[in-house]
């Protein structure tokens, strides 16, 4: 599933309700890996009050659906979710929810890696931040991780 959503969200009641929607998963997924990512109050030494997160849509959502497709065919995965904010976000809301479910853990673990970090790299989001002395377009992600 993936899904692009205006409204807060609570992570961990998506993932109970994703199972819960899912009963296949139970006896078949031995493992879940679970990336929840907030937005902090601060980037490049500077107090951030609120972030604008914008998409382009349709194809957003068809580079998350690529994504999600490709850690399904490089890992033994049962499912794979994909929840992310748009709009503005304040510091402390969940921005992204990854999860991936198989039957083991090496697999759920480099598949929700794998989903989020091409996500962060790659995806068509575009972040405007509202900070004190004004506003200003973030030109680039924190480091990640290359897999």
């Amino acid at each position: 599933m993936i899904e692009l959503r205006a409204q807060e969200f609570d992570p961990w009641r998506e993932l109970r309700a994703f199972e819960t929607a899912h009963p296949e998963l139970h006896g078949k997924a031995g493992a879940s890996a679970v990336f929840a990512g907030t937005m902090r109050d601060f980037n490049q030494s500077d107090d951030v009050a609120a972030m604008f997160l914008e998409h382009y849509p349709g194809m957003t959502e068809k580079h998350l659906s690529a994504i999600r497709d490709s850690a399904m065919r490089r890992w033994p995965l049962q499912a794979a979710l994909v929840i992310h904010r748009i709009g503005e976000v304040r510091p402390g809301d969940t921005i992204v929810l990854v999860a991936a479910w198989s039957a083991h853990r090496a697999a759920a673990f480099d598949a929700c890696r794998f989903i989020m970090e091409d996500l962060k790299s790659k995806a068509p989001f575009w972040k405007k931040e509202r900070l004190r002395s004004g506003e200003r377009w973030v030109d680039s992600n924190t480091p990640g991780f290359s897999n």
